[in-house]
């Protein structure tokens, strides 16, 4: 078209307002003029939607624009329109539409009036919309969200796979140009080899956002109690706190309601006026908080949003850099907090489990990486630029000192002659395995596929055994990151040596690692692990209140879990409680128990931070939202009634576990279940005295160790369900 710099600045002014381009829009839409393929890749915030506008009103004819969300096409045709004098200039063609709004869209085209036509996918493969479309003078197809083509990307669509085909029946030699915001290397190959644009001119922008600070803490049962200190550090300030549950979101927007904190829920559950009730109430500063499953964001422009906590963390690094990205929009604060156990990991496979096996492949490859991520001790600006295929200097470069890791390093230990075994490996089995099987061949551990390899025979094979397997997978990570071993991409996930590495095996150059976090495991992860102020526990503390609850048991002749359980004496080491009312706030002690056992420990703990000078927190006690408190009354009282169990779970939809579980709540906090009916049906005689006397001499209530100890004869649910009868009976 022949513009000049300035004929485009012009444009942009007349149209947009702007007077200059940002980052790389005026390149993509210089490439679009001229006719070019062209490929963006450039984080949310950077502008996407222009590069495909600005062309579309300066050219010829109508611009087809595919996305997959009805919400940010609608978003974006009122945007046009209040930009235009013409309503004609954009359109929405979906199956939303009436047979009269179709005939007026089509009209507006004709007429040369439309300059963005937004379609659905599904729509534009519909038979009477592509014989129309042929007849229509067609500028270029934009193909927004471009991730969708990929099976790797983190939303797949299987109707973007089609999306070539389509284009090719409009019969025109039609530009494109695909944009995404996230798109790792395998992810952008995929792009360009389904839309056959193996000669576009690709502009990626940076994905680093220097503003915002990463940040990964264990995850513990306190968790709410973490996330409410923490949101009122920051009173007054916006921020989004992402689950993955519907029934997650609603309990936790109610918790953070009971404890003075101005939040609402959000997910794809609600109705679409409740939805967006919801969401300009957020957008006005009406509520300083939403919790939000993922469906919440897309399209929500908010610069100020100041933190965005996970819950939960998400299903892939693609997932959790597009929502903490909505962090920090204004170039100001943006503090991204996940909190992480393997028990979230483990559940997100159980969901996948019933999804074809090349989907739960490529799910669990996904999955690995946000593992690693969390468990990682590099700089995780550094872990998360690596994914995307960027380099960066994790000490010169912008943002270098945001995120935790960076901020408190661990320590580093010389790895070299452990990275050169490694190296080995890969070499030995001809760079065929992934991180997995490489790490399981250098401790010689079997598994399926190395068995039927007849890898055990090698000399190769436990080259590395001194060493666990997480010392491996933290080397190999690192050693990734560091250059010396890349990815393939065709073959997602199989180690390569880069020729740098093949340099570094010949030599005998040192190789600085650190190790990785140590989360709970699975088994420590389901026991409570009450996180004190910052989650850290006074080991002196723990000691003093251990040594104190074996002599109050002496001197009542019980057992000394039976006063406090441990959950109960850790919460305390943490919390520090001074007073009657804060004990009762402590994990597993209610008002009964508090007021029977709990006058020594609160004169003990006192005592103690007196001579220690201790600063205790403010706001260590959390209001719980009281549907708890129903149930814990509805379980009472038909106890009391004598009811059976089964019935009782029925009645509330709860499973057997979940019942006694709320069964154990109640007990273990100081209140009586006479529970000896129901007993009698299930124990004879014989045998509640048999377990009785176990637990009037065991150390622990342990019901693994009470399993053990004989030998399989009762099941768990009969021990958990006598242990209750016992600490009702002996405690309470």
């Amino acid at each position: 078209m022949g513009l000049t710099s300035t004929d485009l600045h012009q444009a942009l002014k007349q149209h947009f307002g702007f007077s200059e381009f940002k980052g790389l829009q005026q390149g993509v839409v210089e490439s679009v003029l001229a006719g070019q393929d062209t490929f963006v890749i450039m984080p949310t915030g950077g502008g996407k939607s222009l590069c495909y506008q600005l062309p579309a009103l300066m050219k010829e004819g109508t611009a087809i624009v595919v996305s997959p969300l009805i919400a940010l096409m609608k978003n974006q045709v009122d945007a046009i329109r209040g930009l235009s004098e013409q309503h004609g200039i954009a359109h929405v063609m979906n199956s939303s539409l009436t047979k009269a709004e179709i005939k007026q869209v089509r009209e507006d085209i004709l007429d040369g009036k439309t300059k963005l036509l937004y379609v659905a996918p599904e729509s534009l493969t519909k038979e009477e919309n592509v014989e129309f479309l042929k007849k229509v003078t067609l500028s270029f197809v934009a193909i927004d969200e471009a991730h969708c083509i990929s099976e790797w990307g983190h939303d797949f669509r299987p109707e973007y796979r089609n999306l070539r085909n389509i284009i090719n029946r409009l019969g025109q030699d039609i530009p494109l140009i695909g944009l995404t915001a996230t798109a790792t290397p395998k992810v952008q190959e995929d792009i360009i080899k389904n839309l056959g644009m193996n000669d576009a001119q690709v502009f990626k922008a940076s994905f680093n956002r220097p503003n915002l600070f990463y940040e990964v803490r264990s995850k513990t049962r306190q968790v709410d109690a973490d996330i409410i200190r923490f949101i009122k550090q920051r009173s007054g300030k916006s921020g989004i706190v992402y689950c993955l549950s519907r029934k997650r979101v609603e309990e936790l927007a109610q918790v953070l309601q009971v404890n003075g904190i101005s939040a609402v829920p959000y997910h794809a559950g609600f109705d679409s006026k409740t939805r967006s009730r919801y969401q300009d109430m957020f957008l006005m500063e009406e509520v300083d908080v939403v919790v939000a499953t993922i469906a919440f964001g897309m399209g929500i422009d908010k610069p100020d949003v100041r933190f965005v906590i996970h819950h939960d963390m998400p299903k892939s690094i693609e997932s959790y850099y597009q929502e903490t990205g909505r962090a920090g929009r204004d170039g100001g604060e943006g503090h991204c907090l996940a909190f992480y156990a393997y028990k979230d990991i483990e559940k997100l496979e159980k969901f996948m489990s019933g999804k074809p096996v090349a989907e739960q492949e490529v799910g669990q490859a996904l999955l690995q990486e946000i593992v690693a991520y969390a468990e990682t001790s590099l700089s995780r600006r550094k872990f998360i630029l690596h994914y995307f295929g960027e380099e960066y200097d994790a000490e010169h470069g912008d943002g270098a000192e945001m995120d935790d890791n960076a901020r408190n390093p661990k320590p580093k230990e010389e790895a070299g002659p452990e990275a050169r075994k490694l190296l080995e490996v890969i070499l030995q089995t001809k760079e065929k395995f992934k991180s997995r099987e490489v790490v399981k061949i250098l401790v010689g551990q079997l598994n399926s596929l190395i068995s039927t390899l007849k890898i055990e025979g090698q000399d190769y094979f436990g080259l590395g055994k001194e060493k666990e397997e997480s010392y491996w997978m933290a080397l190999c990570r690192q050693m990734l990151v560091a250059g010396l071993l890349k990815k393939d991409i065709e073959q997602y996930g199989v180690l390569r040596i880069t020729p740098n590495g093949k340099d570094f095996y010949a030599s005998s150059e040192g190789f600085t690692m650190a190790r990785d976090h140590e989360f709970p495991s699975k088994e420590e992860a389901d026991k409570p692990i009450p996180a004190g102020v910052g989650g850290a526990l006074d080991r002196d503390l723990m000691n003093l209140l251990k040594d104190l609850r074996k002599s109050e048991s002496k001197k009542r002749e019980v057992p000394p879990f039976v006063i406090f359980q441990d959950p109960s004496l850790e919460d305390m080491a943490s919390k520090y409680p001074i007073t009657m009312e804060e004990l009762q706030a402590v994990h597993g002690v209610g008002e009964g128990k508090a007021k029977k056992y709990g006058a020594p420990f609160v004169e003990l703990i006192k005592k103690y931070v007196e001579e220690k000078g201790i600063e205790r927190a403010e706001d260590m006690v959390v209001k719980s939202t009281g549907a708890n408190s129903a149930l814990k009354l509805y379980i009472i009282q038909n106890i009391d009634r004598k009811l059976p169990l089964d019935d009782i779970a029925d009645a509330k939809g709860l499973g057997h576990d979940e019942l006694i579980k709320a069964m154990e709540q109640i007990v273990f906090s100081g209140t009586k279940l006479d529970l000896g009916y129901w007993i009698d049906e299930i124990l004879d005689e014989d045998q509640q005295e048999e377990i009785h006397e176990y637990f009037l001499e065991a150390e622990t209530d342990s019901i693994q160790e009470a399993v053990d100890e004989f030998e399989g004869e009762y099941e768990d649910e009969e021990i958990r369900l006598y242990r209750l009868k016992f600490i009702s009976e002996v405690a309470n």
